[in-house]
């Protein structure tokens, strides 16, 4: 259950010019021409402290990878020499980047990661995330110009994945395996300027050498400011998909407004998902968005579902008739008739989680009696049936492909964990456990087997599932076993609360979050 939302942040797309023209140009007396380099999210690239052999930039728009290349002595001591693939910014920050060596290497003590310096000088106060070519991982930084260089090591050895985040004068470094959790260490008052270059670096730590690493899953992210307001102030939004196996993503496209809850639909041609209270549709083969026709449904949640023949389509609507409460509705997919309403008047609020297999019952969250639990409703007579009754909340009710089993995220034993009951509500088992995660909004693949969810922090209130916050997209066999990290995002809400999956099983969709950097 979530509440409605206005848009207000904005996101541009920031790209970097360079000029050149051929001779061809000069003989016909034309007008030089444009080239215009690609380096993805960057602005641009450059040697830094002058190392003997020039490094350069391989950037695969397709698959959204960068591969370094470069040179130099080091990155320590009074001064550096590295190549570095930047962007400018400012204020606070969230660096992320799947990184690797690219061959065996010369050095031990070759370096690769995120850096963050006030200039482009080989002396410049800097912050840097590194990992070595031996495995030794370590947050570097020179507080001031020409100071000597001082680090804090991390107990995580050759991660491949990292982050560097900045927090006003504190920076944190957290580290990983792919599909283990981070470790973090963080250095405090450190004094670099607001406006910071920052970006990818490669140094081969042996002038005579040039090493390369590729860099994927690559993301600069511009935080909520710690006054913002939920529900009021809103981040930008870039529409992800991810092969789950591999956790290798692509963002598809970028928006200012918050877009929110992506159905992977129609055998894999379309993506669906909310915006502003309306449903939209996105193209893959022509990148085209439309908006969904709904008639008087303009206030839609971010609960909406297709049924599994993709024949219906759930929506949650605010009913002005009915005090502005979330109501359940059907519809036609293609909006070619108005949406027919489910939920009677004056029951209460109701959030749509799932549709039947055989299209006949709609499971929800209902508010009822002052509590949040898990209810279904006929169809065709619209009487509902409460499935669950405790003191917590359950919320996020999904019906598996074979309609044996419910699917739900419960509160009722402490930490938001992942459950599962049969279908008339019966025999509820608990599927995830420990205090590491709070887990919401489990969603079974189309075969039957994996279970994908996303699992926030643990210092926020069990019950809640807010805005742009660190968290992780999780996998797991869907009858219960060792949860896996797939994904690590910026995001929270809206981020995957609806069904996801691509029909092979193979891929999800979800919304990450940035404010303009």
């Amino acid at each position: 259950m979530k509440k409605f939302m206005l848009l207000t942040a904005v996101v541009p797309v920031l790209f970097a010019f360079s000029y050149f023209h051929s001779s061809e140009d000069e003989e016909a007396g034309s007008k030089p021409s444009k080239i215009v380099p690609d380096f993805g999210i960057f602005e641009n690239h450059a040697d830094i402290g002058l190392p003997s052999i020039k490094g350069d930039v391989e950037y695969n728009a397709e698959t959204q990878e960068y591969i370094l290349s470069g040179s130099g002595e080091n990155v320590w001591d009074k001064t550096d020499q590295f190549h570095f693939l930047y962007e400018s910014i400012q204020g606070d920050f969230i660096l992320r980047a799947n990184l690797e060596f690219i061959g065996e290497g010369v050095d031990p003590h070759r370096k690769i990661g995120w850096i963050v310096r006030n200039n482009l000088s080989g002396n410049s106060a800097h912050v840097n995330a590194t990992v070595h070519g031996d495995g030794l991982t370590s947050l570097q930084y020179r507080p001031t110009t020409a100071a000597e260089t001082q680090e804090v090591k991390s107990t995580n050895v050759a991660p491949d994945v990292v982050q560097l985040e900045r927090r006003g004068d504190t920076y944190l470094m957290s580290t990983a395996k792919f599909g283990e959790p981070f470790t973090t260490v963080k250095v405090q008052d450190i004094d670099l300027r607001n406006e910071v270059f920052v970006g990818l670096y490669i140094s081969s730590h042996n002038p005579e050498v040039t090493e390369k690493a590729i860099f994927s899953n690559v993301r600069i992210i511009k935080p909520a400011a710690t006054d913002f307001v939920p529900y009021e102030d809103y981040l930008g939004s870039n529409m992800e998909i991810m092969d789950v196996e591999t956790g290798h993503r692509k963002v598809l496209f970028n928006s200012a407004h918050s877009l929110q809850a992506p159905n992977w639909v129609n055998n894999d041609r379309d993506l669906v998902y909310n915006s502003n209270g309306f449903l939209y549709r996105f193209r893959f083969d022509t990148a085209e968005v439309s908006q969904i026709e709904s008639g008087f449904a303009t206030n839609n949640n971010n609960d909406h579902v297709f049924s599994f023949d993709e024949t219906l389509l759930g929506i949650s609507h605010h009913n002005a008739g009915d005090g502005g409460a979330s109501s359940l509705y059907l519809m036609d997919p293609e909006g070619d008739s108005l949406p027919r309403k489910i939920t009677k008047d004056g029951v209460g609020a109701s959030y749509l989680h799932g549709i039947s297999p055989d299209n006949k019952t709609l499971i929800f969250t209902g508010d009822r009696n002052g509590k949040l639990d898990i209810y279904s409703i006929d169809v065709d007579t619209r009487e509902e049936t409460q499935l669950t009754d405790t003191k917590g909340l359950d919320d996020g009710s999904e019906y598996s492909p074979d309609g044996k089993y419910i699917y739900f995220n419960s509160n009722r034993a402490g930490k938001m964990h992942l459950w599962r009951m049969k279908a008339d509500g019966s025999e509820p088992e608990q599927l995830t456990f420990g205090s590491n995660y709070n887990d919401w909004f489990p969603h079974i693949s189309p075969d039957g087997k994996k279970i994908l969810f996303i699992s926030f922090p643990p210092d926020i209130d069990s019950g809640d599932h807010p805005f742009y916050k660190h968290c992780v997209l999780r996998v797991m066999p869907a009858e219960g076993g060792e949860p896996t990290i797939v994904g690590y995002i910026y995001g929270g809400q809206g981020s995957i609360n609806v069904p996801s999956w691509s029909s092979d099983s193979k891929k999800v969709a979800f919304v990450t979050n940035s404010g303009c950097y």
